[in-house]
């Protein structure tokens, strides 16, 4: 039996190259491909496939987006995350929607037919480094969501600064002068126990406090 695979990237380099791969292994047929996650559910409800092969950053929709969606609309369809980030609060989301792999780019083309074949078979490629790492982010992310509460203005200030929001922008935005935006920032970053904005980004995002957009611009 040949199984119909869906390639959901953004780089058409990447979707031709892994249309090469694939053409490799008799037990897989490259059916379709889509530049951003809304183009693949298009195209999983018209080309019905048996596995997709997704992305996360791409414009319109991101991967992780279209992942949550089909979960819900083909909870049984399998997807393997192949991505270049190696971040563990991505493998952890994913894991958690039903992905059935987290593969990076640079993986080898026997670990990704691998993966492909234990996902075709109903089940989840994951290895102990990798429940390793999903425990100890639940782990820190569970501590920190325990340990700090931000008001909802800290929460609409810290998100307009993970989008690389200004101070001066944000206090016009909601409606508040621009000392009481910094004042803000200054207690966001005692409470989460940092000194810069980035920081307390990639704090507040690792620990669920707020959320990453996936979608490039």
């Amino acid at each position: 039996m040949t199984y119909k695979v869906l390639i959901v990237d953004d780089h058409v380099v990447v979707r031709e190259g892994l249309k090469l791969l694939i053409e490799t292994n008799e037990n897989y047929k490259t059916i379709g491909e889509a530049g951003h996650g809304a183009e693949a559910i298009q195209l999983v409800n018209d080309l019905v496939p048996d596995i997709i092969l997704m992305d996360l950053y791409m414009p319109v929709m991101s991967g992780m987006e279209a992942i949550r969606k089909l979960s819900v609309t083909h909870p049984k369809l399998p997807i393997i995350i192949l991505t270049t980030y190696n971040e563990d609060q991505l493998l952890a989301e994913g894991f958690a929607l039903g992905a059935k792999g987290y593969l990076l780019k640079d993986t080898s083309l026997q670990s990704l037919f691998h993966s492909m074949d234990t996902a075709m078979n109903g089940e989840t490629l994951i290895g102990e480094d990798m429940m390793k790492r999903i425990r100890d982010y639940q782990d820190k992310r569970q501590h920190i969501k325990e340990k700090v509460q931000l008001s909802r203005m800290e929460i609409i200030i810290l998100q307009a600064v993970a989008r690389g929001t200004t101070s001066k922008d944000i206090a016009f935005d909601i409606g508040v002068s621009e000392r009481t935006v910094k004042s803000r920032l200054t207690a966001i970053f005692n409470k989460l126990g940092v000194d810069s904005r980035t920081e307390a980004v990639a704090v507040a995002i690792e620990s669920g406090l707020i959320h990453l957009n996936y979608n490039k611009l």
